[in-house]
């Protein structure tokens, strides 16, 4: 629980997060020793702190070339206190909000690669351990190992400070927390790979993530907008998946499962994203879609027009095929099937979409209304094939199959698009 403030509070000491961290579980194992014989301190984080600050100066002491940073520790160290009797009250005291924050901006350094980032952070800020990021990944320990370890000789090697960024590197900066974050929340709540539908774990470690960025940068809309969003979307997790593990379709969930809290959070957040003005970034805009949902207690409810409107001012502010193939979908819901597939039809030469399933997913659905069920079957069996995701195959499949069967009989089937939701 006092992980990431631990080593947080120790980077800023020492300059090295791959240090800090060594000296946290070195910590961690004195309480170990310790702590059954004379009981958890009332304040366990600032003992920790304390006991880790002082394996920092014991290994600064045997490095002659590191003396002045000795020094430096040893004398932060005795302002605080450093009698047989330590004042834990004042070990955790002044700055943790900071050293939380230049922690969260170097695990996310742009320096570093994308895959790396995401591991550092859930690591370090996370406290996820090595076995858990690589399960959660489906990726072997040693990979993750290796990842977390390159990343922090490369942030030894480019010598990056741990710190906050100044106002005019701040935005790139935070760009690329928010995009850490978001990557994590997204692989929880549509994995890309495995057998599960979803991983509501790391749902819940991105949500919580963000909610303390928000508490650190109140006045950053955009870290708003993207809890706005993350709120939202994890409110529906309950409903996204049968008993069996079976993923059910935004427009077949039970809406009644939605969670009303998390709705009401996410809602709050967007309110105070806007009152930033951050109303037109581009997380904040994907609240809004997300909100037009959470609002629509019944599918029949859903304002498709506004949410096609807020996807082409989401287009025109970061444009993406994906997110026009999105807008396709709020467009087909709006104005009808063909229209939908018309703007589909146009993204098909797209090379970023050339290998993305929900390509031939919408398009399959979008000929199924239309009553071209031999062509939608074409296409579920080309998502089947595209998809890494166990469960996503087998929803393809299925409706591959249904297509097959519509052919047969003739005529066009009904139901709303193939949004996971």
């Amino acid at each position: 629980m006092e992980s990431a403030r631990l080593i947080a509070g120790l980077a800023r000491y020492t300059g090295d997060i791959g240090l800090a961290e060594e000296l946290a579980q070195d910590a961690v194992v004195a309480a170990l020793e310790q702590w059954p014989e004379s009981g958890v301190p009332r304040n366990s984080g600032a003992w920790l702190m304390t006991v880790a600050k002082r394996r920092a100066v014991d290994l600064f002491r045997r490095n002659r070339e590191l003396r002045s940073k000795y020094a430096q520790i040893g004398r932060a160290l005795e302002a605080e206190g450093d009698g047989v009797t330590p004042d834990f009250d004042h070990a955790f005291s002044g700055g943790i909000d900071d050293d939380l924050l230049r922690l969260i901006f170097t695990a996310c350094h742009p320096v570093l690669a994308v895959q790396a980032r995401v591991a550092l952070t859930l690591r370090l800020l996370g406290g996820l351990t090595t076995a858990e990021i690589a399960r959660a990944y489906l990726v072997p320990e040693p990979t993750i190992a290796q990842r977390i370890v390159r990343a922090k000789k490369a942030l030894a090697r480019a010598r990056v400070p741990v710190e906050v960024p100044g106002i005019e590197e701040r935005p790139v900066r935070l760009s690329s927390v928010l995009e850490v974050i978001y990557l994590i929340f997204n692989e929880g709540y549509s994995a890309t790979a495995g057998d599960d539908w979803m991983r509501p774990e790391l749902c819940a470690d991105a949500l919580r993530l963000g909610r303390v960025l928000a508490q650190l940068m109140p006045a950053e809309p955009e870290v708003h907008g993207l809890v706005a969003l993350m709120e939202i979307q994890a409110s529906r997790v309950r409903a996204r998946a049968a008993p069996s593990g079976a993923p059910i379709l935004l427009l077949d969930q039970d809406r009644a499962s939605w969670d009303r809290l998390l709705i009401n959070r996410g809602l709050a957040a967007l309110a105070r994203a806007g009152e930033l003005g951050g109303a037109r970034g581009p997380y904040a805009l994907q609240a809004a879609i997300a909100a037009c949902h959470a609002r629509a207690f019944r599918p029949e409810d859903t304002d498709w027009a506004r949410i096609a409107g807020l996807y082409a001012i989401l287009a025109e502010v970061t444009p993406s095929p994906v997110i026009e193939l999105n807008r396709a979908v709020a467009v087909s819901m709006a104005s009808g099937p063909q229209a939908g597939l018309d703007l589909v039809d146009a993204l098909a030469a797209e090379p970023a979409l050339r290998d993305y399933h929900l390509l031939p997913s919408v398009r399959g659905d979008l000929l199924m209304k239309l009553g071209r069920a031999a062509e939608a079957r074409a296409e579920f069996e080309r998502a089947a094939a595209l998809t890494r995701n166990t469960r996503e195959r087998e929803l393809s499949a299925g409706r591959a199959r249904a297509a097959q069967a519509r052919a047969a009989q003739g005529g066009p089937a009904q139901g709303g698009p193939a949004t996971p939701g």
